[in-house]
């Protein structure tokens, strides 16, 4: 995917800049430049990529999933670059402003460029979906921000084929683009921070991961601190589970993997670390419960603390 990015990049940006060096327009320009950024960004994706799909070593022993939030970070910041360089060109047109020529061909030749990103972001919204890659899905709204920008582009550029005295609309436009593009580019950005610092699965993933552990607990068992956190495509989960403490090596082992086969068949990609404690010990209870299992005596769990 990253490989057609690249290649979708290429064809746009010189569509793009021959449609600015055939109108002399600057939202034109303003287009062609976010192309550019295009490009970089897929150099970084296909890095980033081939890196994360390497496997585990002694050195990474989680392997290299957390790679795609550098590169989805390097995007956003890319696309803030494009932004201001649009800005400074819209400005010198506010100040100096310059006729426009060529509107009809340009606009046919943007089109096309917004056509090709536009089929090229939908297969690599798939992708991403399918493959939970944060990588490819960056990219992909990269290059669907890149449609919309030039769909705005081609439309202002319209009204002043058809009203000259608008030339304004130029440099105008611009501007849109470019504030549109800086909330894409902080969102990136945003989503790659909380991606390194850790933060837990959404809240609709933590309560299918609590519906797995009763299904596959079944009432045999009650669990507590519950931790979880995403590393590319990849989910971590790990929590405590208390026991009576008769209970037998086999018998929590068992227990142990129907709730991990319960995770794994509502969450994708899933590796669930469960630590098993007898719940007779008073030491064993160090955070809310969120799974209870039967009621239990006095003294016992978490209602005699």
């Amino acid at each position: 995917m990253a490989q057609l990015s690249i290649a979708a990049s290429l064809a746009t940006m010189a569509l793009k800049f021959g449609a600015f060096w055939l109108t002399g327009s600057v939202s034109l320009y303003s287009d062609a430049a976010e192309s550019t950024v295009n490009l970089v960004a897929g150099l970084i994706a296909l890095a980033a990529v081939t890196i994360a799909m390497r496997p585990a070593d002694e050195d990474h022993t989680y392997g290299h999933d957390k790679v795609e939030y550098f590169s989805s970070g390097a995007e956003g910041a890319l696309i803030l670059v494009a932004a201001l360089t649009i800005i400074y060109a819209a400005a010198h047109r506010f100040v100096a402003p310059q006729p426009l020529s060529g509107l009809g061909p340009g606009l046919l030749v943007a089109a096309l460029a917004a056509a090709i990103n536009w089929l090229v972001a939908r297969t690599m919204l798939r992708v991403a979906h399918q493959y939970d890659s944060i990588t490819v899905e960056a990219d992909a709204h990269h290059l669907m921000t890149d449609v919309w920008t030039s769909a705005g582009v081609i439309g202002g550029l319209l009204i002043v084929l058809a009203v000259p005295q608008w030339a304004i609309l130029d440099p105008l436009i611009a501007c849109l683009v470019a504030a549109r593009i800086v909330h894409t580019g902080v969102d990136l950005m945003r989503r790659s921070v909380h991606g390194l610092m850790d933060v837990a699965l959404p809240t609709g993933e933590r309560e299918l991961i609590a519906a797995a552990v009763r299904e596959g607990a079944a009432g045999a068992a009650s669990f507590h601190g519950l931790r979880t956190r995403k590393s590319g495509a990849r989910r971590f989960v790990d929590l405590h589970m208390t026991v009576p403490g008769a209970t037998t090596v086999q018998q929590a082992h068992d227990l142990c993997n129907r709730i991990e086969a319960e995770i794994d068949h509502r969450l994708p990609r899933v590796q669930t670390t469960i630590h098993v404690e007898p719940e007779e010990d008073a030491s064993s209870w160090d955070g809310p419960v969120f799974s209870p299992g039967p009621p239990r005596a006095p003294g016992e769990g978490p209602a005699g603390r």
